[in-house]
């Protein structure tokens, strides 16, 4: 496989051939700020927070779906990136509905951690205070929509890991939710197989385990690692 030479931040890199930006950035120290992304699964570019700068483009590239190629100069921290990055993330407190103080993640939330990454004290869009539903027909597990930021990484898990696609999306822009089986209350969903590879890989409070209450949810740091590998070795166990 070809190698491909490029300057990230003015660090200069190889890296294979099909690789992407952000893959290139990690293995050189680089850090790029990313909420849909999980490693062991497919990439789809759902939070636009891996937006780079590259010189000759007027185009943001997300970092995260475009690969690399020869001769890139990319730059990731650039003043205009940061403010978008701050920006992103205060759309997502405002469309949603993200009560910290009362949330299962409080403390161990993505979401917050990236709030802090980019500089976020408050949001400077009003609030939207949707009026979503919460799904706790299942034995073990619940979903509360208000929490949710559409990263899409519980879709993902599920297909491409368990192999059960349980989760999808369902309608268009700001009407997206995530939907379980065909629309059903994920309870009654009998693909479901109750694996909690979806509450594992949740970056927020919106997939949990019932019977946790606030700032109780931690997630399980060793089967997350498991999911880099688990489908290049199909180790395909629950």
């Amino acid at each position: 496989m070809s190698v491909k030479t490029l300057e990230i931040d003015g660090k200069a890199i190889a890296i294979e051939e099909g690789a992407t930006i952000l893959q290139a950035a990690k293995e050189n120290g680089i850090s790029i700020p990313t909420l849909c992304h999980l490693d062991g699964v497919s990439d789809v570019g759902a939070c636009r927070l891996c937006l780079v700068e590259m010189e000759g483009s007027n185009k943001l590239l997300p970092a995260c779906v475009t690969e690399v190629a020869e001769g890139m100069i990319l730059h990731t921290k650039t003043p205009k990136l940061q403010n978008y990055q701050r920006m992103t993330v205060e759309l997502l407190f405002a469309e949603g509905n993200h009560v910290c103080a009362v949330c299962v993640a409080n403390g161990n939330c993505e979401l917050q951690d990236m709030a802090i990454t980019v500089g976020m004290d408050h949001s400077r869009f009003p609030y939207r205070f949707p009026d979503r539903p919460v799904d706790v027909s299942h034995e073990q597990f619940g979903i509360d929509h208000n929490r949710c930021i559409l990263c899409t990484r519980c879709v993902r898990v599920c297909d491409e890991i368990e192999g059960a696609h349980v989760w999808d999306i369902a309608q268009r822009g700001e009407h997206c939710f995530i939907v379980s089986g065909l629309h059903q209350p994920w309870g009654e969903v009998d693909a479901c197989t109750s694996c909690g590879k979806c509450v594992d890989a949740c970056p927020t409070g919106a997939i949990f385990r019932k019977g946790s209450t606030t700032g109780e949810k931690e997630r399980d740091r060793a089967k997350l690692e498991f999911l880099v590998t688990a489908r290049e070795k199909r180790q395909w166990t629950r």
